[in-house]
């Protein structure tokens, strides 16, 4: 009986890996399977927190040194598709500064994936909106410190 069940997870294990992958691509497969940049950070020089239109709430958190992205991570509590897209998201703004930011789009996390399904693309745009909303705070914080510093 054990021998039986056994079989059976593993097929099925074996068919959500195959549709997954079907569905997200190679890249996102793996990220899926694997994600990186996950977790909060302690301290960030900015963290952006946007719930979509479908529920999910993501968050990013970056630290800066010398005016470029030193370390990004993510957090979600929505579906696969979303932590996929947060993953791609926190890569994409490693090393970049400020101003390189704002050209990471959703369509940017899309072209990363190469193939993402239809109805999650929103995701990868919720992660975009995520990183900007991180990006406005780091903008504020900075204005902010120029001016306690008689800069502005």
């Amino acid at each position: 009986m054990n021998d039986k069940l056994d079989d059976f997870l593993d097929q099925l294990q074996e068919q959500i890996f195959d549709e997954t992958k079907e569905a997200f691509g190679e890249a996102g497969f793996q990220r899926w399977r694997n994600p990186l940049y996950l977790g909060r950070m302690e301290n960030p020089h900015a963290h952006g927190k946007i719930t979509g239109s479908c529920g999910d709430t993501m968050e990013i958190f970056l630290i800066f040194e010398n005016d470029r992205v030193k370390e990004a991570s993510y957090l979600t509590d929505g579906c696969g598709s979303s932590s996929v897209c947060g993953s791609f998201a926190a890569e994409a703004a490693l090393g970049k500064r400020p101003d390189e930011l704002t050209e990471v789009t959703g369509e940017t996390i899309l072209n990363k994936l190469g193939r993402f399904p239809k109805e999650d693309e929103h995701c990868a745009f919720l992660a975009a909106e995520t990183l900007q909303e991180a990006l406005k705070d780091y903008m504020i914080q900075q204005t902010k410190s120029q001016k306690d510093r008689g800069h502005v």
